[in-house]
């Protein structure tokens, strides 16, 4: 076997060692425990450099993974925020092409990159670096890290709880609102369909003049692939669950 080569992953095959010089020991039985000693303490500074060399390959793989993961999250996050690459460019200060090469994998972020994105998207950088291949069964998410979109008035909080990974098809919020808060919302993609649940108070639905109140434990289904607002109405704060799904089958 030739010492100056190594495994590849499949083992079928053997590749050089960069810079790895082939040793010729001239054996002298006078001095032979000598030369041994050499040839050992030799086969083992080319054992430690193939060792590296397979670490190293490990870590790139590594990172790969790690950096294809990254981009998967930061645009899934942009979109449940509804962000624009140059609104996200403009909210952390990276520049609007670094982050459409991340999103692409095909960049490696510095730590201080990512830590800007995550401050923007207003979540830990420990769940932006998550990577998600094996995830367990079950996932928790912290307060700290539910993401918090507010109405233009101020007085209408929606917490994102859904699942990122659905946030293109499918979106659900926890919704609490001060009386008189107002949510007015731009048409979404055709065919989508919002659902809101009421816990506590009052709300109403303002879909193209229609309007429909309802109070705790009952639920307003309406479509929302045109202008639509919420309003809290009542004296009472109001708290609700929304479900929008994306693209649903147009109704009749």
């Amino acid at each position: 076997m030739d010492p100056c080569t190594i495994s590849t992953p499949s083992g079928n095959n053997r590749t050089p060692i960069p810079g790895c010089v082939r040793p010729r020991f001239a054996f002298d039985g006078a001095n032979a425990r000598s030369d041994y000693r050499m040839a050992a303490r030799w086969t083992e500074t080319m054992q430690d450099t193939a060792t590296g060399l397979e670490r190293a390959r490990a870590r790139d793989l590594g990172a790969q993974v790690l950096s294809g993961q990254l981009g998967k999250t930061i645009h899934r996050l942009r979109k449940a925020y509804n962000l624009s690459l140059s609104e996200l460019a403009e909210q952390s200060g990276v520049a609007k092409s670094i982050i459409s090469q991340i999103e692409r994998n095909e960049t490696n972020p510095t730590l201080a990159t990512i830590w800007r994105l995550s401050q923007a998207l207003d979540v830990s950088i420990e769940r932006v670096l998550a990577t998600s291949d094996e995830e367990p069964f079950i996932e928790k998410t912290s307060r700290a890290d539910t993401p918090i979109l507010l109405s233009e008035d101020g007085k209408v909080r929606l917490a994102i709880i859904g699942w990122i990974k659905t946030v293109e098809w499918l979106q659900w919020y926890d919704v609490t609102a001060d009386p008189g808060g107002i949510l007015d919302s731009d048409p979404h993609q055709r065919g989508s369909v919002e659902s809101l649940s009421v816990i506590e108070g009052a709300f109403e639905v303002d879909v193209s003049g229609e309007i429909q109140r309802a109070r705790a434990g009952e639920t307003l289904r309406y479509r929302c692939d045109r202008p639509h607002v919420v309003r809290c109405v009542g004296s009472e704060p109001g708290r609700a669950t929304m479900v929008v799904i994306m693209k649903a089958a147009v109704m009749e």
